[in-house]
């Protein structure tokens, strides 16, 4: 791993969190209707691998502010970098939200709808809606946005 790439991955996380901890946005990125901003940039491993791991740090250090820490630092972290993953390995841009979408709204719904005292289903229906705003209505507009300009694309993989 060198320093270009170290850079791409902290510069991801900070702008992550930063985008979920700073008010007001920080007010919707919780709980069982929610629309998490910083998940517009879940897109990213669609076009750089830094993605992956920027992503992940980003959610856990944003979900230190979350009102169930304990949970959203362990399963709400990981729904992020299973979806990264997944999302990595998309053969089209315009699958490349889809991941996001599907992986936060079944396991994010697992403990919020719990939480909550919300029915399983219609915590995933909550869920899923916002993260179809964000990662289709924000997210999948910047992808295509970002493929068109290879000044961002050569600065998202260093070589």
């Amino acid at each position: 791993m060198n320093t270009r790439l170290m850079t791409r991955i902290a510069l991801l996380a900070a702008v992550y969190a930063t985008l979920t901890l700073i008010p007001p946005l920080a007010g919707m990125a919780y709980g069982p209707v929610q629309i998490r901003v910083a998940e517009a940039l879940s897109v990213l491993p669609f076009l750089t691998p830094a993605a992956v791991p920027g992503l992940y740090i980003g959610c856990f250090i944003a979900n230190l502010g979350s009102p169930v820490p304990g949970f959203d630092l362990t399963l709400g972290a990981f729904s992020t970098l299973l979806a990264a993953v997944l999302t990595r390995r998309m053969p089209r841009a315009y699958l490349a939200p889809l991941p996001p979408v599907v992986v936060n709204a079944l396991l994010v719904s697992t403990y919020v709808s719990q939480l909550a005292n919300w029915p399983y289903w219609l915590t995933v229906v909550y869920v899923g809606a916002g993260q179809l705003v964000a990662c289709y209505g924000l997210g999948y507009p910047l992808l295509l946005y970002l493929q068109r300009r290879s000044d961002l694309l050569a600065w998202l993989n260093p070589k």
